[in-house]
């Protein structure tokens, strides 16, 4: 399907657009079934407050309505939203008169191994360290260059995702998922208030907790305490759950936590 670049198809982008120059902009990955996007609301709250903290303009009706008629014309598949400040002159000062550009990219559906979700995976301890910037921390912001570098890190099919650490050694989140554990039936995942990406699934996964009445904490995660959990898994807003049963020398069971988890996220994205 060709791509939309404010609202019309197009295959170029200008050579001036600030997302590539500097990496200006914030994106999201959204699953599409029967022609409607899934999580959609949680995926515009985040860009919308990306954008307030960037001081992007942007026309959030105006994405909205453009992006629910691309998911129809995909049908079915993986969009992404790409949302830069548009064209900018030399230099890393930002026109403050230019307006967001609006790109759509549709991509079949994501064909992950079944196993992944039944039987868990293993992650691949990245050396690849997430660095701290609080003004960034949680944006799902263009420049993925941590990610680029700690995906690279392995090639065999053994790991299905990789665990990246904080320059502190602190647990943050998968190379592309968030992650959580389960300690006490207190379900766990990291506070991303220094760096990570705050997920649409994972924001999810905590509503529905909170709404069964499942404790959570939103805390620093070590090593040690990943280390006595009793149940790990990673998250996205594309494949669900995946269990986590190895990483490096530790293992856990899938235990019933995940599995709840993981019905309620299926459900969603079967919507």
């Amino acid at each position: 399907m060709d791509s939309w670049v404010d609202g019309q198809p197009a295959d170029t982008l200008s050579l001036k657009d600030r997302g590539l120059a500097y990496g200006d902009g914030l994106f999201e990955t959204i699953a599409v079934r029967d022609g409607q996007p899934l999580l959609l609301d949680r995926h515009l709250l985040r860009l919308a407050q990306g954008c307030t903290r960037l001081a992007i303009a942007s026309d959030h009706e105006l994405i909205r309505s453009e992006l629910l008629a691309y998911a129809t014309a995909l049908g079915e598949g993986v969009l992404k939203l790409i949302v830069t400040r548009g064209d900018g002159l030399r230099g890393y000062a930002a026109d403050p008169s230019a307006t967001g550009r609006r790109i759509l990219q549709g991509n079949p559906p994501v064909a992950y191994p079944a196993v992944h979700g039944e039987q868990g995976i293993r992650l691949f301890p990245c050396a690849t360290r997430l660095s701290r910037q609080p003004m960034l921390a949680g944006l799902k912001h263009l420049n993925r260059l941590e990610q680029v570098i700690a995906r690279a890190e392995w090639h065999d099919t053994e790991h299905a995702e990789g665990l990246m650490l904080d320059q502190a050694g602190r647990v943050i989140e998968g190379v592309f998922s968030n992650l959580f554990l389960v300690r006490d039936g207190v379900l766990i995942t990291a506070d991303l208030k220094r760096c990570g990406v705050a997920g649409v699934m994972r924001a999810e996964l905590l509503f529905q907790a909170e709404s069964l009445a499942i404790p959570t904490q939103i805390t620093d995660i070590t090593l040690d305490q990943l280390q006595w959990a009793d149940e790990v898994f990673v998250c996205n807003s594309v494949y669900g759950i995946w269990p986590v049963r190895a990483y490096a020398a530790l293992s856990w069971p899938v235990g019933p936590l995940t599995r709840k988890l993981q019905t309620i996220a299926r459900a969603l994205l079967d919507a």
